[in-house]
């Protein structure tokens, strides 16, 4: 996993985050455009970061007024690229080695291939965002 640098917002969404889930995030990107910040936890701390029936979640939610997203991380690529696309489903996940950059082509279904895209690019763009800050990967392809 690279080192990911916070801003000063995204280290006071994490300490908040922190003392209402008991979850300790490894890292936030808040989105204002999307009025969304998204949050990378460890497999271990899922249960705690939604708590029971979402309390957890929905507590943060309504105390920063923005959307909330959960992501597991993972230290397999191919399933954390998994965690972050979610709801779309992965059909394969190739990582190639192109002129020194490390390419993952998903292949997705037809039908859920502009979801995600997102409009403008906007879905995959966050995808490669957040997959890049914790693994090795220059670039993401849906095919």
């Amino acid at each position: 996993m690279s080192e990911v640098k916070l801003d000063t917002d995204g280290m006071r969404y994490i300490v908040l985050f922190e003392q209402i889930t008991g979850a300790s995030p490894i890292d936030c990107m808040i989105d204002d455009e999307l009025n969304k910040v998204t949050f990378v936890v460890k497999s271990e701390d899922m249960g705690a970061a939604i708590g029971k029936s979402g309390d957890h979640v929905n507590r943060v939610k309504s105390m920063i007024n923005k959307q909330i997203e959960i992501i597991e991380y993972s230290d397999d690529v191919r399933e954390f690229i998994e965690n972050v696309i979610q709801p779309v489903s992965i059909k394969n996940i190739n990582i190639e080695e192109k002129k020194g950059k490390r390419i993952a082509y998903l292949n997705v279904s037809a039908g859920e291939r502009g979801f995600a895209i997102g409009r403008g690019g906007r879905n995959i763009g966050r995808v490669k965002t957040i997959v890049s800050r914790h693994h090795d990967i220059d670039e993401v392809v849906i095919q």
